[in-house]
């Protein structure tokens, strides 16, 4: 039984602000879809609609069985224990079986009438294996990482990972036709994420996943949508992730070639313009003293050549109107050229701060490389706030040498009313990176999305010399091509660099000393 899952001509839109515009596209039935997109871009919006908790602005939405969704916020009922969630989460495959078992006493009493209602709800409750389903609780929580829970331990006794956790567990185990999953990597670590990753790509039925996740994208999605949150629409990429990056570079290799032949087309037809003028302003001398024929001759020659003139002043004028966009260059941080001897770094000693951060002592010397790690609330976040002097140690100490960029992870613009196209002025070089398209310049910084204000934090980073960067989840809220990017760029930055992140994928690849202050440890790769 095959599930379709589709959106037809959807346009989505909250008090006149456009989220999604005539988007079109079909999920793959019995497979595993990615949604990617920058934060803010309309992919929780675009679950919500699969899901049928919210309505299109215009168009439709068909999902064809029983739908399970993870929201990122969901709350659960927090009055009931971990046994009693079961049920609640099993409830509808409870409800299924009660209604077959009051089917078979009525068949065994000759209400032969109820034959195609039990039918239907047995096929139903098998392709959902409901027979399965509390076996399948057990192994949800096992493998999340959630065993070690009691059966009678309230919810609002547990963590929010846990609960995040739980309530994934839940949503699995009701194994519905159609599953939405709004970041489920959120708050699992490496083996519950596997384990996640096993799971889904062993499911037969329909799945749709929202993600940053890289690593995991790689390993579930056999196709990819991306929602582009400029144009609002959203365009399909086949052969999973690599595939997806494989097509973005042909298509920015796509890009330079029509921009370069435009390049040459106004090139060319500005010398046409400029050399058939020199002929008609530069013609030749009377001959035979034959002045009437001569003005004969000239005329039919000039009227021509002011033809050819007028024709390619006209094709210069649309050419020049319609120029393709100049593809971005690969992005590309510059250290400082600086003028004394010493050289740049990073030197912590003994720093801590009370209730947030134990003691940690770490080197960085000019062009090092530290990746600090960890679970959340171990002191990531303030232990970079130390390092770039915004927050004041209760022990110990830092030795800064150089000029230092910071990456926060959520950033206050301090003038929100200003337009873009300001914010960019103020640091040359940024509006030629191609993180924004022209028409998005007027749009007020207070209007941004979440990822359209995490690019142009960057743009300023890029375009400022720094000799030690300090970054906190910098492929947070950025498209994935961007992360990709941003990535070649670092791994070529001369300067130190200091990064928290919770990025795999990001991880996997890294060159250089670890911090997990999990451990609290400094370990060298």
């Amino acid at each position: 039984m095959s599930t379709q899952l589709s959106l037809h001509d959807v346009t989505k839109s909250y008090d006149h602000r456009m989220v999604l515009d005539q988007v079109i596209c079909a999920f793959p039935p019995g497979q595993v879809s990615g949604l990617i997109g920058e934060n803010g871009s309309g992919k929780s919006t675009m679950l919500r609609l699969l899901a049928g908790l919210e309505q299109p602005t215009d168009g439709m939405v068909t999902a064809a069985g029983s739908i399970g969704y993870l929201a990122q916020d969901n709350p659960l009922p927090l009055d009931l224990d971990v046994n009693a969630l079961a049920d609640h989460a099993l409830a509808d495959l409870r409800r299924i079986e009660s209604r077959m078992r009051e089917l078979e006493h009525l068949l065994a009493a000759g209400r032969i009438d109820l034959l195609d209602e039990y039918g239907e709800l047995q096929t139903v409750f098998e392709l959902r294996e409901g027979y399965d389903a509390d076996a399948r609780f057990a192994r949800a929580t096992h493998g999340l990482g959630l065993s070690t829970i009691p059966d009678d331990r309230r919810l609002s006794e547990l963590s929010g990972g846990e609960l995040a956790r739980l309530h994934l567990a839940a949503v699995l185990a009701s194994s519905p036709e159609i599953l939405l999953l709004d970041e489920p990597t959120n708050h699992l670590d490496v083996s519950a994420a596997t384990w996640l990753e096993g799971h889904l790509r062993a499911r037969r039925s329909t799945t749709v996943v929202v993600s940053h996740d890289r690593a995991f994208l790689e390993r579930v999605a056999s196709t990819l949508f991306e929602v582009d949150g400029d144009t609002h629409r959203v365009t399909r990429y086949g052969n999973g992730y690599q595939g997806y990056l494989t097509e973005k570079t042909a298509e920015r290799a796509r890009l330079e070639q029509t921009r370069r032949q435009w390049e040459d087309d106004v090139a060319a037809m500005r010398v046409t313009v400029r050399t058939t003028a020199d002929r008609v302003s530069h013609h030749g001398t009377i001959k035979d003293n034959n002045k009437v024929a001569y003005d004969r001759a000239t005329g039919r020659v000039n009227e021509a050549e002011r033809s050819k003139i007028r024709n390619a002043k006209e094709r210069l004028r649309r050419l020049e109107e319609d120029p393709p966009p100049v593809p971005a260059k690969p992005l590309r941080f510059t250290p400082s050229l600086r003028t004394t001897g010493s050289a740049a770094g990073l030197d912590a000693v003994g720093v801590s701060v009370e209730d947030r951060l134990l003691p940690i002592s770490a080197e960085i010397p000019a062009r090092g490389r530290l990746l600090i790690t960890g679970p959340n609330g171990v002191g990531k976040s303030t232990l970079l706030d130390v390092l770039a002097g915004e927050l004041q140690p209760d022990s110990g100490y830092v030795e800064r040498r150089g000029r230092i960029g910071y990456l926060r992870q959520e950033v206050i613009e301090p003038r929100p009313d200003d337009t873009l196209r300001s914010a960019l002025a103020r640091h040359p070089g940024a509006a030629g990176l191609g993180l924004f398209r022209q028409d998005q310049l007027q749009t007020r910084i207070g209007a941004l999305s979440t990822g359209q204000r995490r690019r142009l934090t960057l743009a300023r980073l890029l375009t400022t010399p720094y000799d030690v960067l300090l970054l906190d989840e910098p492929t947070n809220h950025l498209s994935l091509v961007l992360v990709e990017e941003l990535e070649a760029a670092l791994d070529r930055y001369a300067g130190a660099l200091v990064v928290v992140s919770h990025d795999r994928r990001f991880s996997s690849r890294w060159r250089g000393a670890v911090l997990d202050l999990k451990e609290n440890c400094l370990v060298t790769h």
